[in-house]
């Protein structure tokens, strides 16, 4: 099945964001666009209107006299005055007609989100290897480093990310964690219910029945650090990140657990110590087994 073509088409890596006009009393659509985006100027909407940057569903420009009328969907392009730099690159591990397998650094986000754009994963590998349908097929958080998967063929795509919730891809990650002399284990298998915290950046454990579960392996222990194999059964938001925490080691150098940091404080020197390390997995496709690993490393030594 081929995908629809969108009237906007990819620019610089970044396809158009897309808007639905819904019952409204604005006179025309460009004071819509400026009453729903307060934080684009009205100077710099007319301006996009102008270039013919905004173009409704069925590829007809907006022009700053059209009249508004529901429904309809308005596609224009997201842009962002000026990027804090990542100064990290990815690493492109394999890539074929179905797949692209990525090494994310850490600091950058896989899609664009907030004050990144340019500076994400997705934005970049459109860039770089010039595919516009490339399509992550799971997240990690922005901090964590490793491995990404990407699907290129949209008729497939499916197929791949049904293994994630069907939990047929096996994950495992490392993690750097404080360690204490006189710790005698950790439980293999961790469980615990996680919901929503007050922060909209955190979430939190609470008492209850359990819908998140990882499995550890503690793979050294010294100089008051041990470097963790942390497989995690469930996907939740930031489950291994609160697993630790919760069992007495917040991984090392979080910026949100067990203390939420400011925004706008990265500190590149001293990314957070949690590596999405190895995937495996039946290509849904091929039936062929498919197992990659991030040539990244983790010391028991961070910064």
């Amino acid at each position: 099945m081929t995908s629809p073509r969108l009237p906007l088409p990819t620019r610089e890596g970044v396809g158009p964001s897309c808007v639905g006009l819904s019952h409204g009393p604005w006179p025309t659509i460009a004071e819509f666009l400026i009453e729903r985006f307060p934080a684009i100027t009205r100077e710099a909407w007319l301006e996009r209107i102008a270039a013919g940057d905004v173009i409704d569903e069925h590829h007809v420009p907006v022009t700053a006299q059209r009249r508004y009328e529901s429904p309809l969907r308005v596609y224009y392009y997201r842009t962002l005055d000026a990027e804090v730099p990542i100064p990290f690159e990815e690493q492109v591990l394999f890539q074929d007609d179905q797949l692209v397998v990525v090494d994310k650094p850490p600091f950058l986000p896989v899609t664009p989100t907030g004050k990144y754009l340019q500076q994400s994963l997705l934005v970049r590998l459109k860039r770089k290897l010039k595919i516009d349908d490339l399509v992550p097929l799971h997240r990690i958080d922005r901090s964590t480093s490793g491995l990404v998967l990407f699907s290129v063929r949209p008729e497939t795509r499916g197929a791949y990310q049904a293994m994630f919730p069907e939990r047929r891809i096996a994950k495992h990650y490392e993690a750097v964690v404080p360690w204490h002399e006189g710790v005698s284990s950790v439980p293999e298998v961790y469980r615990s219910r996680l919901v929503d915290d007050e922060h909209f950046m955190r979430v939190k454990e609470e008492a209850g029945e359990p819908n998140s579960e990882t499995r550890i392996v503690v793979q050294e222990a010294r100089d008051g650090h041990a470097l963790l194999q942390l497989s995690p059964v469930t996907g939740r938001k930031h489950q291994l990140r609160v697993h630790c925490m919760a069992l007495g080691m917040p991984i090392v150098n979080d910026p949100i657990y067990p203390t939420l940091l400011p925004e706008n404080t990265d500190d590149f020197d001293k990314p957070l110590q949690l590596l999405a390390k190895s995937v495996a997995f039946l290509d849904p496709i091929t039936g062929g087994l498919r197992n990659f690993m991030s040539p990244r490393s983790l010391s028991l030594a961070p910064r």
